[in-house]
Formats: C-alpha cells, sequence, structure tokens
C-alpha cells in the first residue's frame, strides 16, 4: 500500500488531524541519573501497554483530545502562534520540517520535551524527555503507537 499523498502532514491543522484514531500504544519508561542509581535492580526502567483514544477538536488550528480507552481525556488547545494549553499547563509548539511535532512545556521547574512523528500513517512514534532545573537527567518515554483500523467489508 503506497502512503497517501499529504503524508508526513506539513500543517499543524493536518498534523492534530492527522492523530485521530484508536491506538494500541507500547510505552517504555526510563529513569535517568541519581533516580536511576537510587533504584535497586531494574527499577531505572518500565515498558506498559494501552489504548489509547485520540479526538480531534476544531478550531484554528485546532486541539485534540487525547486519553486511555475508558477514561476521562485530557484536552491539548493549539493556537496559531505556537502556543499550547493543556489544563494549567503552557508550552510551545514546533511543527518541524521533517514532520515531527514538538511540544515544550514547564512545571515546578521541570521541562518536559515531547515530539511526535509519523513513521507511517498508522504507525505513530513519541518520545519525552523530562529536564529538571539543576540540570541532572530526569525521566524519559519512549511510545510506538499503532492506530486500530477496521478491517474491510467481505465482499457478498
Amino acid at each position: 500500500m503506497s502512503e497517501p499523498a499529504n503524508f508526513p502532514p506539513a500543517t499543524i491543522e493536518a498534523f492534530l488531524r492527522f492523530c485521530e484514531g484508536e491506538w494500541m500504544s507500547l510505552r517504555s519508561r526510563f529513569l535517568l541519573g541519581a533516580q536511576a542509581e537510587a533504584g535497586e535492580g531494574d527499577e531505572w526502567h518500565s515498558s506498559e501497554r494501552g489504548e489509547l483514544v485520540v479526538r480531534y477538536l476544531d478550531g484554528e488550528p485546532g486541539g485534540l483530545s487525547v486519553g486511555p480507552k475508558d477514561q476521562t481525556p485530557r484536552q491539548l488547545l493549539f493556537a496559531a502562534d505556537g502556543s499550547f494549553s493543556a489544563g494549567d499547563q503552557q508550552g510551545s509548539w514546533t511543527l518541524w520540517p521533517d514532520g515531527s511535532l514538538e511540544l515544550v512545556s514547564e512545571q515546578n521547574g521541570t521541562e518536559l520535551r515531547e515530539r511526535i512523528w509519523f513513521n507511517k500513517p498508522n504507525l505513530r512514534l513519541r518520545s519525552t524527555i523530562e529536564q529538571p532545573a539543576d540540570g541532572l537527567p530526569g525521566r524519559a518515554s519512549f511510545s510506538s503507537e499503532i492506530r486500530r483500523v477496521s478491517k474491510p467489508a467481505a465482499a457478498a
């Protein structure tokens, strides 16, 4: 199957619309630096599977309703000026020429950077890095998400 002509999405609105769907997710989390050294054994990393539901929210340029299946979703609202809000969290977004979306926010002196990109139309990848104000490594995660697609109807 060939990729759609508009892949990867080239505008923030197209990117947000492309995110809509139900996703099967595998997330690996890592503790870095002193946090990892303080743990014993394999406590420095963990993996979890999940179901993620993403809905596009109309607006200029739009937003996303994101959350695990069967839970209250979180809303991210994007503004054309490069800012976004998610509840009391504020940040900035950049859609890079390679088709990836980077979200940067700060909370309690910790910077959070999340990068989201599509490897294929139905394969989305995300990386997240937390950087505490003290400059020491914090936490990181990597997620691979596969869009659930319905099977074509059987021919009669």
